[in-house]
Protein backbone atom coordinates (compact mmCIF):
# COMPACT_ATOMS: atom_id res chain seq x y z
CA UNK A 1 0.00 0.00 0.00
CA UNK A 2 1.31 3.38 -1.14
CA UNK A 3 0.72 5.03 2.17
CA UNK A 4 3.78 7.51 2.14
CA UNK A 5 3.63 11.00 0.39
CA UNK A 6 6.30 12.59 -1.29
CA UNK A 7 5.81 16.17 -2.39
CA UNK A 8 5.85 16.42 -6.27
CA UNK A 9 8.59 18.89 -7.66
CA UNK A 10 5.85 20.65 -9.33
CA UNK A 11 3.74 21.33 -6.56
CA UNK A 12 6.75 22.45 -4.37
CA UNK A 13 7.55 24.50 -7.39
CA UNK A 14 4.34 25.84 -8.01
CA UNK A 15 3.23 26.68 -3.98
CA UNK A 16 6.76 28.76 -4.41
CA UNK A 17 5.54 30.54 -7.38
CA UNK A 18 2.50 31.26 -5.87
CA UNK A 19 3.97 32.62 -2.41
CA UNK A 20 6.44 34.96 -5.13
CA UNK A 21 3.32 36.13 -6.74
CA UNK A 22 2.09 37.15 -3.09
CA UNK A 23 5.30 38.85 -1.49
CA UNK A 24 5.87 40.29 -5.23
CA UNK A 25 2.25 42.12 -5.00
CA UNK A 26 2.27 42.83 -1.46
CA UNK A 27 5.61 44.95 -2.32
CA UNK A 28 3.78 46.31 -5.37
CA UNK A 29 0.68 47.41 -3.22
CA UNK A 30 2.93 48.94 -0.89
CA UNK A 31 5.11 50.98 -3.12
CA UNK A 32 1.49 52.26 -4.80
CA UNK A 33 0.17 53.53 -1.17
CA UNK A 34 3.62 54.81 -0.67
CA UNK A 35 3.12 56.85 -3.74
CA UNK A 36 -0.50 57.04 -4.49
CA UNK A 37 -1.70 57.65 -0.49
CA UNK A 38 -4.80 58.72 -1.22
CA UNK A 39 -7.76 57.32 1.34
CA UNK A 40 -9.28 54.86 -1.38
CA UNK A 41 -5.34 53.07 -1.69
CA UNK A 42 -5.04 52.92 1.72
CA UNK A 43 -8.46 51.26 2.38
CA UNK A 44 -8.22 48.63 -0.49
CA UNK A 45 -5.10 47.45 0.66
CA UNK A 46 -5.92 46.65 3.95
CA UNK A 47 -9.00 45.77 2.65
CA UNK A 48 -8.15 42.96 0.41
CA UNK A 49 -5.70 41.41 3.00
CA UNK A 50 -8.23 41.36 5.86
CA UNK A 51 -10.54 39.74 2.90
CA UNK A 52 -8.09 36.70 2.19
CA UNK A 53 -6.68 36.65 5.79
CA UNK A 54 -9.88 36.23 7.21
CA UNK A 55 -11.19 33.69 4.27
CA UNK A 56 -8.66 31.79 4.22
CA UNK A 57 -8.36 31.25 8.13
CA UNK A 58 -12.13 30.01 8.19
CA UNK A 59 -12.01 27.54 5.40
CA UNK A 60 -9.28 25.97 7.15
CA UNK A 61 -10.48 25.88 10.35
CA UNK A 62 -13.56 24.41 8.95
CA UNK A 63 -11.08 21.04 9.01
CA UNK A 64 -10.71 21.08 12.34
CA UNK A 65 -14.80 21.33 12.81
CA UNK A 66 -15.32 18.32 10.37
CA UNK A 67 -12.65 15.93 12.04
CA UNK A 68 -14.72 17.16 15.85
CA UNK A 69 -17.84 16.28 14.09
CA UNK A 70 -17.42 13.31 12.72
CA UNK A 71 -15.74 11.97 15.79
CA UNK A 72 -18.30 13.00 17.99
CA UNK A 73 -20.53 10.94 15.84
CA UNK A 74 -18.04 7.79 15.59
CA UNK A 75 -18.36 8.15 11.97
CA UNK A 76 -16.33 5.73 10.31
CA UNK A 77 -16.06 7.39 6.71
CA UNK A 78 -13.78 10.20 7.16
CA UNK A 79 -11.01 7.64 8.04
CA UNK A 80 -10.04 6.26 5.24
CA UNK A 81 -8.79 10.22 4.03
CA UNK A 82 -8.47 11.08 7.48
CA UNK A 83 -5.16 12.93 7.17
CA UNK A 84 -6.08 15.08 4.80
CA UNK A 85 -8.76 17.38 7.32
CA UNK A 86 -5.40 16.78 10.03
CA UNK A 87 -3.20 18.52 7.82
CA UNK A 88 -5.03 21.12 6.71
CA UNK A 89 -6.17 21.81 10.00
CA UNK A 90 -2.90 21.51 11.88
CA UNK A 91 -1.83 24.54 9.64
CA UNK A 92 -4.96 26.93 11.15
CA UNK A 93 -2.33 28.80 12.63
CA UNK A 94 -0.29 29.72 10.22
CA UNK A 95 -3.06 32.11 8.64
CA UNK A 96 -4.09 32.58 12.29
CA UNK A 97 -1.11 33.97 12.68
CA UNK A 98 -1.03 36.43 9.25
CA UNK A 99 -4.90 36.91 10.70
CA UNK A 100 -3.99 38.34 13.86
CA UNK A 101 -1.39 40.42 12.70
CA UNK A 102 -3.24 42.24 9.96
CA UNK A 103 -6.30 42.66 12.75
CA UNK A 104 -4.01 44.26 14.78
CA UNK A 105 -2.55 46.79 12.57
CA UNK A 106 -6.09 47.45 11.32
CA UNK A 107 -7.39 48.28 14.55
CA UNK A 108 -4.07 50.30 15.42
CA UNK A 109 -2.50 51.98 13.21
CA UNK A 110 -4.69 52.59 9.63
CA UNK A 111 -6.05 56.15 10.24
CA UNK A 112 -7.45 57.82 6.68
CA UNK A 113 -6.81 61.90 6.23
CA UNK A 114 -8.80 62.97 8.51
CA UNK A 115 -7.96 60.38 11.12
CA UNK A 116 -10.42 57.55 10.81
CA UNK A 117 -10.49 54.29 10.51
CA UNK A 118 -11.34 53.16 7.06
CA UNK A 119 -11.79 49.90 7.44
CA UNK A 120 -13.41 49.53 11.55
CA UNK A 121 -15.48 53.10 11.72
CA UNK A 122 -16.02 52.35 15.43
CA UNK A 123 -12.64 52.67 16.16
CA UNK A 124 -12.12 56.04 15.69
CA UNK A 125 -16.02 57.28 15.38
CA UNK A 126 -17.65 55.21 18.78
CA UNK A 127 -17.76 58.86 20.83
CA UNK A 128 -20.14 61.15 22.05
CA UNK A 129 -21.34 63.72 19.37
CA UNK A 130 -19.63 62.04 16.34
CA UNK A 131 -22.25 58.53 15.56
CA UNK A 132 -24.82 57.81 18.46
CA UNK A 133 -25.66 54.38 16.94
CA UNK A 134 -21.71 53.09 16.88
CA UNK A 135 -21.10 54.93 20.71
CA UNK A 136 -24.27 52.94 21.71
CA UNK A 137 -22.34 49.73 20.84
CA UNK A 138 -19.08 50.81 22.10
CA UNK A 139 -19.75 47.94 24.94
CA UNK A 140 -18.90 44.81 22.25
CA UNK A 141 -17.42 46.93 19.54
CA UNK A 142 -14.16 48.11 21.72
CA UNK A 143 -10.23 47.06 21.17
CA UNK A 144 -10.15 45.74 24.06
CA UNK A 145 -12.70 43.19 23.15
CA UNK A 146 -11.89 42.87 19.79
CA UNK A 147 -8.13 41.96 20.50
CA UNK A 148 -9.67 39.93 23.52
CA UNK A 149 -11.89 37.82 21.44
CA UNK A 150 -9.46 37.65 18.26
CA UNK A 151 -6.48 36.37 20.19
CA UNK A 152 -8.84 33.46 22.25
CA UNK A 153 -10.43 31.85 19.64
CA UNK A 154 -7.88 32.16 17.24
CA UNK A 155 -5.51 31.07 19.79
CA UNK A 156 -8.01 27.99 20.68
CA UNK A 157 -8.62 26.77 17.01
CA UNK A 158 -4.66 26.72 16.54
CA UNK A 159 -4.39 24.61 19.60
CA UNK A 160 -6.97 21.86 18.42
CA UNK A 161 -5.95 21.66 15.19
CA UNK A 162 -2.61 20.69 16.16
CA UNK A 163 -3.56 18.99 19.29
CA UNK A 164 -5.96 16.16 16.86
CA UNK A 165 -3.11 16.11 14.25
CA UNK A 166 -0.86 14.79 17.00
CA UNK A 167 -3.57 12.21 19.14
CA UNK A 168 -3.96 11.09 15.70
CA UNK A 169 -0.25 10.41 14.77
CA UNK A 170 0.17 8.78 18.68
CA UNK A 171 -2.48 6.46 18.08
CA UNK A 172 -0.70 4.42 15.51
CA UNK A 173 2.07 3.81 18.19
CA UNK A 174 -0.61 3.27 21.04
CA UNK A 175 -1.50 -0.96 21.58
CA UNK A 176 -3.64 -2.38 19.41
CA UNK A 177 -7.07 -2.18 20.09
CA UNK A 178 -6.40 0.65 22.99
CA UNK A 179 -9.31 3.19 23.34
CA UNK A 180 -7.30 5.53 25.48
CA UNK A 181 -6.49 8.14 22.84
CA UNK A 182 -9.60 7.85 21.23
CA UNK A 183 -11.93 8.45 24.08
CA UNK A 184 -9.75 11.64 24.45
CA UNK A 185 -10.31 13.04 20.58
CA UNK A 186 -14.11 12.14 21.70
CA UNK A 187 -14.05 14.69 24.67
CA UNK A 188 -11.62 17.02 22.84
CA UNK A 189 -14.12 16.96 19.98
CA UNK A 190 -17.12 17.79 22.14
CA UNK A 191 -15.23 20.98 23.97
CA UNK A 192 -14.28 22.21 20.86
CA UNK A 193 -17.53 22.24 18.92
CA UNK A 194 -18.71 24.32 21.95
CA UNK A 195 -15.65 26.78 21.20
CA UNK A 196 -16.58 26.75 17.22
CA UNK A 197 -20.08 27.63 18.27
CA UNK A 198 -19.52 30.77 20.41
CA UNK A 199 -16.43 31.92 17.80
CA UNK A 200 -17.35 30.89 13.74
CA UNK A 201 -21.31 30.56 14.67
CA UNK A 202 -21.49 33.55 16.87
CA UNK A 203 -18.71 36.68 17.80
CA UNK A 204 -15.90 36.15 15.29
CA UNK A 205 -17.52 37.16 11.96
CA UNK A 206 -19.28 40.06 14.14
CA UNK A 207 -15.85 41.47 14.38
CA UNK A 208 -13.97 41.03 11.88
CA UNK A 209 -17.16 41.28 9.09
CA UNK A 210 -20.27 42.71 10.15
CA UNK A 211 -18.50 45.52 12.38
CA UNK A 212 -17.27 46.74 8.90
CA UNK A 213 -20.52 48.40 8.59
CA UNK A 214 -21.62 48.70 12.29
CA UNK A 215 -24.97 50.33 11.55
CA UNK A 216 -26.26 47.43 10.21
CA UNK A 217 -26.76 44.14 11.62
CA UNK A 218 -27.98 40.98 10.74
CA UNK A 219 -28.83 37.69 13.56
CA UNK A 220 -28.39 35.33 10.59
CA UNK A 221 -24.62 36.61 9.42
CA UNK A 222 -22.63 34.26 11.28
CA UNK A 223 -25.03 31.75 9.86
CA UNK A 224 -24.32 32.74 6.95
CA UNK A 225 -20.51 33.34 7.35
CA UNK A 226 -20.26 29.56 8.81
CA UNK A 227 -22.29 28.22 5.64
CA UNK A 228 -19.99 29.99 2.79
CA UNK A 229 -16.80 28.66 4.82
CA UNK A 230 -17.88 25.32 5.15
CA UNK A 231 -18.69 24.83 1.73
CA UNK A 232 -15.33 26.40 0.54
CA UNK A 233 -13.42 24.20 3.56
CA UNK A 234 -14.86 21.01 2.05
CA UNK A 235 -14.49 21.57 -1.52
CA UNK A 236 -10.75 22.10 0.24
CA UNK A 237 -10.31 18.91 1.11
CA UNK A 238 -11.98 17.39 -1.85
CA UNK A 239 -9.31 18.87 -4.06
CA UNK A 240 -6.65 17.28 -1.78
CA UNK A 241 -8.18 13.91 -1.70
CA UNK A 242 -8.62 14.10 -5.68
CA UNK A 243 -5.09 15.49 -5.95
CA UNK A 244 -3.57 12.85 -3.84
CA UNK A 245 -5.73 9.81 -5.08
CA UNK A 246 -4.11 10.61 -8.69
CA UNK A 247 -0.72 10.20 -7.26
CA UNK A 248 -1.58 6.55 -5.89
CA UNK A 249 -1.72 7.59 -2.54
CA UNK A 250 -5.30 6.96 -0.19
CA UNK A 251 -6.14 3.62 -2.01
CA UNK A 252 -8.62 3.31 0.01
CA UNK A 253 -10.70 5.64 -0.67
CA UNK A 254 -13.23 4.83 -3.52
CA UNK A 255 -16.24 6.78 -5.13
CA UNK A 256 -18.60 6.21 -2.09
CA UNK A 257 -15.91 8.42 -0.17
CA UNK A 258 -15.72 10.96 -2.91
CA UNK A 259 -19.67 10.65 -3.26
CA UNK A 260 -20.06 11.83 0.24
CA UNK A 261 -17.84 15.02 -0.08
CA UNK A 262 -19.87 15.70 -3.13
CA UNK A 263 -22.95 15.37 -0.91
CA UNK A 264 -21.54 17.90 1.82
CA UNK A 265 -20.88 20.29 -1.11
CA UNK A 266 -24.17 20.22 -2.81
CA UNK A 267 -26.20 19.99 0.72
CA UNK A 268 -24.68 23.12 2.24
CA UNK A 269 -24.71 24.86 -0.95
CA UNK A 270 -28.57 24.51 -0.63
CA UNK A 271 -28.17 25.42 2.94
CA UNK A 272 -26.00 28.99 2.60
CA UNK A 273 -28.53 29.66 -0.11
CA UNK A 274 -31.18 29.08 2.60
CA UNK A 275 -29.39 31.43 4.15
CA UNK A 276 -28.80 33.99 1.93
CA UNK A 277 -32.28 34.12 0.96
CA UNK A 278 -33.44 34.25 4.72
CA UNK A 279 -31.00 36.99 5.50
CA UNK A 280 -31.92 39.04 2.67
CA UNK A 281 -35.72 38.78 2.40
CA UNK A 282 -36.50 39.44 5.73
CA UNK A 283 -34.41 42.52 5.71
CA UNK A 284 -35.73 43.83 2.36
CA UNK A 285 -39.26 42.59 3.16
CA UNK A 286 -39.13 44.82 6.08
CA UNK A 287 -37.77 48.33 4.56
CA UNK A 288 -35.94 49.66 7.07
CA UNK A 289 -33.66 52.52 6.28
CA UNK A 290 -30.54 51.25 7.72
CA UNK A 291 -30.96 47.53 6.91
CA UNK A 292 -31.85 47.75 2.86
CA UNK A 293 -29.23 50.08 2.83
CA UNK A 294 -26.77 46.77 3.03
CA UNK A 295 -28.13 45.68 0.38
CA UNK A 296 -28.74 48.17 -2.07
CA UNK A 297 -25.64 48.67 -2.60
CA UNK A 298 -24.45 45.34 -3.43
CA UNK A 299 -27.75 44.02 -5.62
CA UNK A 300 -28.43 47.87 -7.50
CA UNK A 301 -25.10 49.79 -7.22
CA UNK A 302 -21.89 49.06 -8.22
CA UNK A 303 -21.31 45.84 -6.88
CA UNK A 304 -24.47 44.41 -8.65
CA UNK A 305 -22.84 42.33 -10.58
CA UNK A 306 -20.73 40.42 -7.90
CA UNK A 307 -24.46 39.96 -6.08
CA UNK A 308 -26.07 38.34 -9.23
CA UNK A 309 -22.47 35.95 -9.81
CA UNK A 310 -22.55 34.61 -6.20
CA UNK A 311 -26.33 33.70 -6.84
CA UNK A 312 -25.14 32.11 -9.84
CA UNK A 313 -21.77 30.35 -9.22
CA UNK A 314 -22.97 29.32 -5.16
CA UNK A 315 -26.48 28.56 -6.27
CA UNK A 316 -27.38 27.55 -9.76
CA UNK A 317 -24.30 26.21 -10.93
CA UNK A 318 -24.12 23.08 -7.75
CA UNK A 319 -27.57 22.69 -7.72
CA UNK A 320 -27.81 22.13 -11.46
CA UNK A 321 -24.55 20.39 -11.71
CA UNK A 322 -23.87 18.31 -8.08
CA UNK A 323 -27.56 17.34 -7.93
CA UNK A 324 -27.44 14.14 -9.80
CA UNK A 325 -25.32 11.04 -8.36
CA UNK A 326 -23.35 10.11 -11.08
CA UNK A 327 -22.04 13.74 -11.25
CA UNK A 328 -20.53 13.58 -7.59
CA UNK A 329 -18.78 10.42 -8.55
CA UNK A 330 -17.04 12.00 -11.61
CA UNK A 331 -13.46 12.96 -10.81
CA UNK A 332 -13.18 15.67 -13.34
CA UNK A 333 -16.31 17.33 -12.55
CA UNK A 334 -16.24 17.06 -8.54
CA UNK A 335 -12.80 18.99 -8.38
CA UNK A 336 -14.32 21.28 -10.94
CA UNK A 337 -17.12 22.47 -8.86
CA UNK A 338 -15.05 22.48 -5.99
CA UNK A 339 -12.60 24.85 -7.39
CA UNK A 340 -15.83 26.89 -8.78
CA UNK A 341 -17.46 26.52 -5.24
CA UNK A 342 -14.05 28.03 -3.57
CA UNK A 343 -14.07 30.69 -6.14
CA UNK A 344 -17.58 31.14 -5.79
CA UNK A 345 -17.22 32.09 -1.69
CA UNK A 346 -14.01 33.82 -1.99
CA UNK A 347 -16.45 36.38 -4.04
CA UNK A 348 -18.89 36.12 -1.40
CA UNK A 349 -16.11 36.88 1.31
CA UNK A 350 -15.61 40.12 -1.00
CA UNK A 351 -18.65 41.49 -1.05
CA UNK A 352 -19.40 41.01 2.47
CA UNK A 353 -15.98 42.92 3.23
CA UNK A 354 -15.12 45.42 0.67
CA UNK A 355 -18.67 47.74 0.10
CA UNK A 356 -18.19 49.06 3.20
CA UNK A 357 -14.08 50.74 3.36
CA UNK A 358 -14.28 51.06 -0.84
CA UNK A 359 -17.63 51.89 -1.25
CA UNK A 360 -18.14 52.55 -5.46
CA UNK A 361 -14.59 52.61 -5.87
CA UNK A 362 -13.85 48.73 -5.63
CA UNK A 363 -11.41 46.58 -7.56
CA UNK A 364 -10.99 43.13 -8.44
CA UNK A 365 -7.55 43.01 -10.35
CA UNK A 366 -3.83 42.21 -10.08
CA UNK A 367 -3.49 43.23 -6.28
CA UNK A 368 -6.57 41.23 -5.61
CA UNK A 369 -5.26 38.63 -7.51
CA UNK A 370 -2.14 38.11 -6.48
CA UNK A 371 -2.91 38.56 -3.10
CA UNK A 372 -5.28 35.35 -3.16
CA UNK A 373 -2.68 33.71 -5.13
CA UNK A 374 -0.03 34.49 -2.17
CA UNK A 375 -2.32 32.87 0.54
CA UNK A 376 -2.95 29.98 -1.72
CA UNK A 377 0.78 29.48 -2.36
CA UNK A 378 1.02 29.37 1.43
CA UNK A 379 -1.69 26.46 1.66
CA UNK A 380 -0.41 24.09 -0.28
CA UNK A 381 3.09 24.71 0.55
CA UNK A 382 2.30 24.17 4.20
CA UNK A 383 -0.12 21.53 3.71
CA UNK A 384 2.04 19.18 1.39
CA UNK A 385 4.60 19.40 3.71
CA UNK A 386 2.69 18.08 6.66
CA UNK A 387 1.16 15.18 4.35
CA UNK A 388 4.55 14.11 4.18
CA UNK A 389 5.49 13.77 7.75
CA UNK A 390 3.69 10.92 8.15
CA UNK A 391 1.42 7.97 7.03
CA UNK A 392 -1.43 8.94 5.01
CA UNK A 393 -3.18 5.89 6.37
CA UNK A 394 -4.38 6.52 10.42
CA UNK A 395 -3.14 2.88 11.20
CA UNK A 396 -4.22 1.45 14.11
CA UNK A 397 -7.37 4.08 13.82
CA UNK A 398 -10.18 1.74 15.64
CA UNK A 399 -12.47 2.24 12.48
CA UNK A 400 -9.94 1.69 10.11
CA UNK A 401 -11.47 -1.83 9.23
CA UNK A 402 -15.37 0.15 8.91
CA UNK A 403 -14.03 2.49 6.40
CA UNK A 404 -12.33 0.28 4.11
CA UNK A 405 -15.93 -1.55 3.83
CA UNK A 406 -17.64 1.58 3.31
CA UNK A 407 -20.65 1.74 0.77
CA UNK A 408 -22.56 4.78 0.58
Amino acid sequence: MNDHFEIPGRLKNTSLALIAVGVLTLIGGIATLLLGHTDVDKARFWAVLLHDSVFFTLITTVSIFIQAAVSLAQGAWIVAYRRVPEAIGANVWVFAVILTVILFLIVFTVRDAHGVNPIYKWVTEAEPGKDKVLFGKKVFLNPGMYVAFTLIFLGLWSWFGRKFRALSLAQEKAPVNDTKIYWTVFRLSAVFLFVYALSQMSTTPWLWIMSIQAHWFSTLFSWYSFASAFVSGMSLILLWVVYLKNQGNLELVNKEHIHDLGKFMFAFSIFWTYLWFSQYMLQWYSNQPEETAYFKMRQQGPYSIIFYANFIINFCMPILILMSRPSKRNYFTITFMAMIIIFGHWLDYFQMIMPGPLGENWHINWYEIGIFMGFAGILIFCVSRTLAKSSLVPHNNLLLKETMLHVA
